[in-house]
């Protein structure tokens, strides 16, 4: 068998950007997800969970401690570990399989250690001893080939995993090319052809390849020390691994998203009934909405002297749930979200603290048309250049190291130029260094806690996100703007469609979980009932 194959028929047929996903690739890239596929036990073993330190270790993807079994206050409980594997392998594929799905630009990255971490530099290391080991074996008198053909079996490995089932001839092909037993035998007699098999596993792997590794496959042949090649081609298989990998998930999106209801709905059951307390943060979520309805609902009760305060009051499941949701907006991160919306937990901090932004524009825009509204009314876009000063000085205004204030008098400093540069270009006075100073002061004030404007602004952000919940079909209309929230019209009602679409769908995966807590909540004698019934049943 020769070693350089210019055959065209399966290059095309195996090319990766023109090939169909098979099941061998999508179950490649699975055991590439899934890092604990390999790691149950063939026996169960108790294991003792007491805090939530432990918890966060065995899920290192995140910290949804709710949905193991207990609590931090609850008392020390026993599950095996084929229990516990078993949960953490639904968590993991759950939030997975919704984060591909929803989110368009998900991929997987090849990440090293930092370069002069300890981690990085011990890897170096090692990396330099095994290559400099090869290197001397190779270059010994007879050559010694042992790792030589381990690696060329590894590499054979790798290659018959980038293959679809249809690639038969180039699948016998490697297996004849890369025989390590032949390989073996001709290493006896010092007979192995190492160039010759590292030129036909480049030529392989530049009809595997992605096009974007074409010029990563020109430099392989470019090379021209044996080990040096061996290292680069290693280097070239992780990233095709990666290109892989990614072109499964991009095949695999559309659909996933077209059953992504009923699998987040049926993972989310499994996991609940393997860890019965998964939905205690979302049933103390969904109380303390109850109990903020209610207590509204008092206060407008007290203000008005003819209401009836002995009647039970009616409140309504879809209300409830959507103040829920609303609260998200505010919410603190440093706490454990509710387990039903820990896949969209990134997205919605993100939301958050772009609100955020958008609150502090609205309130210095609110602030200075009432203060100097004379002075900018003919500033040409003078909105846009509020936010485009107001955006790069907010960034990262959520992190606890970020100075608000020092941001806001930033703002406005650069507000007082740009009106003041408008004015003087129209021949008109300037602000004065008293205007000056109250404008920058009010603006300042913003980051004070309960400051007026500042809570105007929110509550009327609140009844936008609240109008918007409300709405059957937001994609058709959008609800009527509260006033002073023009000037981030356009970025706000942008990020309540991304927040009404997360709302909606989860309302879709999660609706019949929500529905037996809201009965619990606020009809438990109802629930009790039927709980009898069906035990009498039974």
């Amino acid at each position: 068998m020769p070693l350089n194959d210019d055959q065209s028929s399966d290059s095309d047929s195996s090319r990766l950007s023109e090939s169909t996903v098979s099941s061998s690739d999508t179950e490649y890239s699975r055991q590439s997800f899934n890092s604990d596929s390999s790691s149950k036990p063939s026996s169960p073993a108790s294991v003792h969970l007491l805090c939530v330190e432990h918890q966060q270790q065995l899920y290192p993807w995140g910290s949804p401690c709710a949905l193991l079994p207990f609590r931090k206050s609850s008392p020390p409980k026993v599950i095996t570990f084929d229990e516990l594997m078993a949960a953490t392998r639904n968590l993991s594929n759950w939030t997975l399989a919704h984060e591909i799905a929803v989110n368009a630009n998900f991929c997987i990255k090849q990440e090293d250690y930092p370069q002069n971490s300890f981690a990085g530099t011990v890897k170096q290391i090692v990396h330099k001893a095994f290559w400099d080991h090869l290197e001397s074996e190779l270059n010994e008198d007879p050559p010694e080939y042992k790792h030589a053909i381990k690696l060329f079996e590894e590499i054979k490995e790798i290659l018959l995993s980038f293959l679809t089932p249809g690639a038969n001839r180039i699948h016998n092909q490697i297996c004849e090319v890369l025989d390590t037993d032949l390989i073996r035998q001709q290493a006896e007699h010092n007979a192995v052809d190492i160039p010759g098999l590292a030129n036909y596993v480049i030529n392989t792997m530049g009809k595997l390849c992605a096009p974007i590794r074409d010029n990563d496959i020109k430099q392989l042949k470019a090379t021209d020390n044996i080990v040096e090649l061996l290292r680069q081609i290693f280097r070239v298989l992780d990233l095709m691994k990666v290109d892989m990998a990614n072109y499964t998930i991009k095949s695999l999106r559309p659909y996933l998203w077209h059953n992504l209801v009923d699998y987040e709905r049926t993972k989310f059951q499994e996991i609940l009934e393997e860890t019965p307390s998964a939905l205690n943060l979302t049933t103390e979520w969904i109380k303390e909405s109850i109990e903020d309805e209610l207590s509204s609902i008092s206060d407008e009760s007290s203000s008005c002297p003819g209401a009836d305060s002995s009647s039970k009051p009616i409140i309504s499941p879809t209300l409830v749930l959507n103040n829920g949701y609303l609260k998200l907006l505010q919410w603190d991160y440093c706490k454990t979200i509710p387990e039903t919306l820990i896949t969209d937990e990134v997205r919605l901090q993100e939301l958050r603290e772009k609100l955020n932004q958008l609150k502090v524009i609205a309130c210095v825009s609110l602030i200075t048309n009432n203060m100097v509204g004379a002075a900018v009314v003919d500033v040409p876009d003078f909105t846009d250049h509020l936010k485009r000063i107001s955006l790069p000085l907010l960034e990262g205004m959520n992190k606890k190291s970020f100075d608000l204030k020092e941001a806001l008098n930033a703002i406005g400093i650069q507000i007082c130029s740009i009106v003041n540069k408008s004015l003087s270009e129209r021949g008109l006075p300037t602000l004065s260094e008293e205007m000056q100073s109250n404008l920058m002061g009010q603006i300042a004030h913003i980051v004070e806690k309960n400051n007026p404007v500042c809570s105007l602004i929110d509550k009327r952000i609140q009844l936008f996100m609240r109008s918007l919940l409300a709405l059957p079909s937001f994609q058709k209309c959008m609800p009527t703007m509260p006033g002073g929230l023009s000037v981030i019209q356009r970025e706000i009602e942008f990020l309540g469609s991304q927040y009404a679409s997360i709302v909606n769908f989860n309302k879709k995966v999660y609706g019949p979980f929500y529905a037996n807590i809201l009965r619990k909540l606020l009809f438990p004698e109802a629930a009790m009932e039927k709980t009898e019934a069906e035990t009498s049943s039974n």
